[in-house]
């Protein structure tokens, strides 16, 4: 399989989830917490699976940083054929629609988006909470090509499985993909970038830190008994780990 990371930039993360993209200028002084923002293309036999959506950086030309980089690959948005969401906090969900003249739309026309639905339940049980851009929320979950998650584990195709791990948000989903011996795995933001794995921490910003950290052990170990390739959303310096 074909694997394709979509960076967006380099931004710092205020308190209250505004993100600012990290400049040559600013990098010393802005505050907050820095990360990457770093969607994945893998593409299969047969898909072309999107891992979460970024948060729909426009460079100066005012088209999104991921569309740029999918047409550097000579790849259309809609060739896309899955959108697979870990959580729905808005770094991961805004690129995922677009305002046109006839309105929200989505951004891969053609692609199925699986949401896990108790993820949708506790961030529409928690309005205010910053992280969540309920604007664009309410319109990602009015497209017609929403596939509802409800079950703790599962496959979505032979390909590709899924797990409800909790951690960083109660019900975030971790998923697997796997094709000619070869095994993808995207812990999202219970594994977001490579020193994760090298302190083991408990991190506040977690819903459970705890329980996102007994993860990346038992993840850690089984990459490396498996070979797998991680792929890191919020690293400012990587993409993927291979074991």
């Amino acid at each position: 399989m074909k694997i394709i990371p979509l960076k967006e930039g380099n931004f710092s993360a205020s308190k209250t989830k505004d993100f600012t993209l990290l400049t040559a200028e600013n990098s010393d002084t802005v505050q907050g917490i820095k990360m990457s923002v770093q969607p994945f293309l893998i593409i299969t036999e047969n898909d072309y699976i999107l891992l979460d959506a970024g948060i729909g950086w426009k460079n100066d030309a005012g088209i999104p940083v991921v569309l740029t980089l999918l047409d550097e690959h000579t790849i259309h948005p809609g060739q896309i054929t899955k959108l697979l969401l870990s959580h729905l906090h808005k770094d991961h969900i805004e690129g995922a629609v677009v305002l046109t003249d006839n309105g929200f739309e989505a951004v891969f026309p053609n692609a199925e988006i699986y949401i896990q639905k108790r993820e949708l339940d506790f961030a529409m049980e928690n309005r205010g909470n910053p992280s969540f851009d309920f604007d664009i929320l309410e319109k990602l979950i009015q497209l017609p090509d929403i596939i509802w998650m409800n079950d703790d584990k599962g496959e979505i195709t032979s390909e590709i499985s899924y797990e409800v791990v909790g951690g960083h948000t109660p019900f975030m989903q971790v998923f697997w993909i796997k094709e000619n011996e070869e095994t993808v795995f995207y812990g999202a933001d219970d594994l977001p970038q490579a020193s994760y794995l090298k302190y083991h921490l408990a991190y506040k910003s977690d819903y459970d830190g705890r329980k996102a950290m007994e993860l990346r052990l038992q993840w850690e170990k089984e990459a490396k008994e498996n070979h797998w390739k991680i792929l890191l959303y919020h690293d400012l310096d990587r993409a993927v780990l291979e074991f």
